[in-house]
């Protein structure tokens, strides 16, 4: 049985494979945002409690998919990839975000995790390099799974943000920063706990780019000081442009309300 559902799942090397915007990667972007702008047609007009059990189901989805991904690796890759433990900050915001919608403490950073984590898997869904890099086929488990997971996270990002009964309100913004120092506490805990683990997937893991600057701008031995405040900078930074977006939107849609 096990070498049956290795044969469906293992990477395919050959022929066709997945490249960063090519014809698969395109075709299957906009196929989430058009998943994201009928969804948001749909809901426009529904009850806020469908609107909150629409954007549970999709987190539901996405963190059924993250969980039974650990099941499956093992017929795919022959082992568990110890990189996708959850101190990314893609399957981190997975975890938080579920948790948000099903326990009181956490339900406060229902909107700030979502906002996190849209911004997060929508950066990968444009760019997922960690899957160009194995060069494997199209239609393959690591290609569909982990674009269908992003995908799906950057829907529920975007839906719980847009339809949020409180939306982002620039006096609750320190929210975001505590989501976000939290975070890099925790990706630097995973990547001193896990950091030389050993293993077919061992590495210096850098979870959210903590331990290392992906862009080799700084060198390694002064990377590990800059890069956390860093991370904690730019996600901030482009989190409060969204807010500017946002409440730059709701103003017009409020004025055009009122004079109708």
């Amino acid at each position: 049985m096990y070498s049956f559902i290795h044969g469906i799942l293992c990477d395919r090397k050959g022929g066709d494979i997945f490249t960063c915007f090519g014809l698969f990667h395109i075709c299957f972007m906009l196929f989430i945002f058009a998943v994201i702008a009928i969804v948001c047609v749909f809901l426009a007009k529904k009850s806020a409690g469908v609107r909150e059990k629409t954007c549970s189901a999709f987190i539901s989805v996405a963190f059924g998919l993250y969980i039974a991904d650990f099941f499956l690796m093992p017929f795919a890759y022959e082992e568990i990839d110890i990189e996708k433990l959850p101190f990314h900050i893609c399957t981190a915001m997975c975890v938080m975000c579920f948790l948000s919608r099903h326990t009181r403490f956490f339900v406060k950073y229902k909107t700030n995790f979502a906002l996190l984590g849209f911004i997060s898997n929508l950066v990968y869904l444009i760019y997922p390099a960690g899957v160009m890099w194995h060069a494997v086929h199209p239609f393959t488990y690591r290609v569909i799974q982990t674009l269908l997971f992003h995908g799906i996270m950057t829907a529920y990002g975007f839906l719980t943000v847009v339809f949020d009964s409180e939306g982002l309100s620039f006096k609750k913004c320190h929210k975001d920063l505590a989501v976000l120092v939290g975070m890099t506490l925790w990706a630097l805990l995973g990547n001193l706990l896990y950091t030389g683990a050993a293993g077919k997937y061992s590495a210096d893991f850098n979870w959210f780019f903590v331990t290392c600057d992906p862009f080799g701008i700084f060198d390694k031995s002064i990377a590990v000081y800059i890069m956390p405040f860093l991370n904690i900078i730019i996600f901030f930074a482009v989190e409060m442009l969204i807010y500017l977006i946002y409440n730059a939107l709701k103003r017009i849609f409020l004025q055009k309300k009122s004079e109708e």
